[in-house]
């Protein structure tokens, strides 16, 4: 059954979140602030950024040493020196180099740079992605739904550009509550046909949906919920979006 409706909202002038910050109790504060409460089934969309931050994830600039394979790919490409080194040391290979820094992660994510950023960090600091974005998920949706009582799901996500289209979009890196797939194998089209293969990334698109309210600048809402989405967990991961290399087709 369709929802009749799947509606989303911030959590509005969101505290700037330190190292080390309880981001459940900061998120519970907000909510209690806003207009807002959390109710049963719920999506928590979080962006990456403050779950890092709270994760300690934070580098200085002035504790990094470029190292010779660093600085030959900034030279080549006129690239920052030190973002290319966090981006390597967060690797666990390097894709492509000419034009844009192509990595695959500890965590098996396939992205620029490694994920690491300098927007919304502080000057001279760069912002690394969680250690483990599922893992850090099921430690959110573990603590909110204890303090709430309520079925919660939460999704971290993260801005990507795409190989075969312009312009970055918002992408699920972490789940906890949620499957990330929707399966619509065995179900009808409107002409009665049986569907075959038909799998759907849920948590993609409900990522996708909160990216206007979460904002890429300094709108401070790093939290959206997402209400009326009916969904189901299941034993699999974000981890299980990536595909596996024998199946890229980029590499």
């Amino acid at each position: 059954m369709s929802p009749e409706a799947i509606l989303a909202f911030p959590i509005a002038k969101f505290p700037i979140v330190k190292p080390h910050d309880n981001l459940v109790k900061l998120i519970l504060e907000a909510e209690k602030n806003s207009k807002r409460r959390l109710k049963d089934g719920d999506i928590i969309v979080i962006a990456s950024k403050i779950v890092s931050v709270s994760e300690s994830r934070v580098v200085n600039s002035e504790v990094v040493a470029p190292s010779l394979k660093a600085r030959e790919i900034a030279s080549k490409n006129g690239f920052d020196p030190i973002h290319v080194e966090l981006a390597i040391r967060e690797s666990t290979e390097i894709i492509q180099t000419d034009g844009v820094l192509i990595t695959e992660t500890h965590s098996g994510l396939v992205c620029n740079f490694s994920g690491v950023d300098k927007s919304n960090a502080p000057e001279g600091k760069y912002i690394l992605l969680p250690e483990d974005p599922d893992a850090s998920a099921q430690r959110l949706q573990d603590a909110l739904s204890k303090a709430t009582g309520k079925k919660l799901a939460i999704i971290i996500s993260d801005t990507q550009g795409r190989p075969w289209r312009n312009g970055s979009l918002n992408v699920a890196i972490g789940c906890a509550g949620i499957a990330p797939f929707k399966y619509n194998k065995g179900k009808r089209d409107l002409y009665g046909r049986v569907l075959k293969r038909s799998t759907v990334c849920q948590i993609d698109e409900i990522a996708m949906l909160a990216e206007p309210l979460l904002g890429q600048a300094g709108q401070r809402t790093p939290v959206v919920i997402v209400r009326g989405y009916s969904y189901t967990d299941s034993e699999e991961s974000a981890k299980d979006i990536n595909r596996p290399k024998d199946e890229d087709m980029f590499r």
